[in-house]
């Protein structure tokens, strides 16, 4: 078996780790646009070597995790030159526009659509670690356009990884996901960018920021190339998700001059659910 990972970053590099794993007797190559991450990558044993045109079209399985708003013209173009059994899944945030551009595609049924709900703030091959996928989420959507075959040969490896598949409408997961996902990375991203703007001795930053900070702009350490990407992609349903978000702030900030204190505590306190919610999401 031969498989190919496009992208040897924390998402893609891990997967492959997990596949390797489960899959030993397997070839693992790899391409990506920065040379020093197929070296890292070989040296860490993510992949074998690098992918040549010639072995990349005869893969089993071709894994992309690139920045969301390249991959849909990369699928195509392996689609156009992969054999008919290869299977080609992408990793990234956003689902609606890949599967829109790839609708009309003859081996559109050799696609699978995922998006594994698990990483760090970390970045590039180094940051990759077997075990990341265990026991995460892992959405498909439009499971019905990939052949069944090739269906069942990416879901079993998940299973494998003890991953939980939900299976999401494209435009549906990309609303959701715009609030649960991509809102909490442009607030980490602006309450740092707020801090270092107010806070020009980095001393008082790093002497004064207690666990709350930190842990709030863990994400804001996240990579900007890869970001930019995903809100570019995913525009419309954060803009909505944003609106929202903005519009709780300007609550905040009223109650807060209008010393609404009762206000604020109710609306904390109804906030507390999350610790019900997201229960065990770290177990």
């Amino acid at each position: 078996m031969r498989i190919v990972g496009i992208g040897l970053g924390l998402i893609g590099g891990s997967l492959l780790l997990s596949m390797r794993k489960l899959i030993p007797e397997a070839d693992f190559l790899g391409m990506d646009i920065e040379p020093a991450h197929l070296k890292t990558a070989k040296s860490l044993g993510i992949i074998d070597d690098i992918a040549k045109d010639a072995l990349v079209s005869s893969a089993d399985i071709i894994v992309v995790s690139i920045p969301v708003d390249n991959s849909a013209e990369t699928i195509r173009e392996l689609l156009d030159k992969v054999s008919d059994n290869t299977l080609v899944l992408d990793t990234g945030s956003t689902k609606s526009n890949i599967c829109s551009q790839l609708v009309d595609h003859p081996k559109r049924d050799q696609f699978l659509a995922t998006h594994p709900i698990a990483g760090t703030e970390f970045s590039g091959p180094q940051a990759a670690f077997e075990g990341l996928f265990n026991n995460k989420t892992m959405i498909i959507s439009e499971v019905e356009k990939t052949r069944f075959s090739l269906q069942q040969r990416a879901i079993g490896l998940f299973d494998q990884m003890q991953m939980n598949i939900r299976y999401m409408d494209p435009k549906e997961h990309d609303q959701h996901i715009a609030y649960v996902s991509h809102l909490s990375h442009i607030s980490s991203f602006m309450l740092g960018k707020t801090v270092i703007d107010k806070e020009k001795d980095e001393r008082d930053i790093s002497d004064l920021a207690g666990s709350g900070f930190a842990s709030t702009v863990r994400l804001a350490k996240s990579s900007p190339q890869t970001w930019t990407s995903i809100f570019k992609d995913n525009k419309v349903e954060v803009k909505q998700a944003l609106a929202n978000y903005i519009d709780n702030l300007q609550a905040f900030q009223k109650a807060l001059e209008a010393e609404e204190f009762e206000e604020l505590y109710k609306e904390m306190d109804n906030t507390n659910r999350l610790k019900a919610i997201l229960k065990g999401i770290n177990s």
